[in-house]
């Protein structure tokens, strides 16, 4: 129990290691524009499928909740490039 709770433990941390590894060296810029592209998508999609004969509540919320963390990150995105140019 406890060996496997350890392995578990570990690969965690390669798993998050790799992770920052990628987005070092991939770049923030590049993380950025991607995240803009999919806000982008998102909120295109919110639009025309509001208007078709598939829009319901269900798919409503499940757009919301993809959106908004979006938009977050957009509202983060913008402050620190503000911030930069501020510097």
């Amino acid at each position: 129990m406890m060996s496997s709770m350890l392995s578990t433990t570990s690969a965690m941390s390669m798993s998050t290691t790799s992770v920052v590894s990628t987005f070092a060296s991939v770049g923030v810029a590049e993380v950025s524009v991607i995240g803009v592209i999919c806000l982008i998508l998102l909120l295109a999609m919110s639009e025309i499928l509001s208007a078709s004969k598939f829009w319901n509540s269900r798919l409503a919320t499940m757009l919301n909740a993809a959106i908004l963390p979006m938009l977050v990150a957009f509202a983060g995105i913008v402050v620190f490039r503000v911030m930069a140019v501020l510097r």
